[in-house]
């Protein structure tokens, strides 16, 4: 009866260590992911609306999660929208452009 006792109690013990582990050394947290998710093509490249309805300079993002490819169009060669016209800051919004099918990728290893 002894021994029976003793076994239960080591493994309660090991079973007590193992539930609060955790508690005594938490996994770190980051406050941001790990790879981004949205990749900014370097300079300024050439954008052209799907539909042909207008065409121009801007700056290119592609969605890495989805393939998405967005194009925000800036109205001249400047990296960023502005408008000499205006003294508030230019917004340029998105234009849909097109997807990469990234998941044709995945899908190969």
């Amino acid at each position: 009866m002894g021994y029976l006792k003793f076994i239960l109690t080591v493994i309660a013990g090991l079973l007590a260590i193992l539930a609060f582990r955790p508690a005594a050394t938490p996994p770190p947290v980051y406050a941001q992911a790990d790879d981004p998710a949205i990749f900014v093509e370097p300079g300024i490249v050439s954008l052209r609306n799907p539909d042909g309805s207008s065409q121009g300079q801007g700056k290119m993002m592609i969605d890495l999660r989805t393939g998405n490819v967005f194009g925000f169009p800036t109205a001249n060669l400047a990296p960023y929208p502005m408008d000499p016209l205006n003294q508030s800051p230019a917004i340029s919004r998105a234009v849909y452009l097109g997807r990469f099918d990234v998941d044709a990728i995945r899908n190969r290893r």
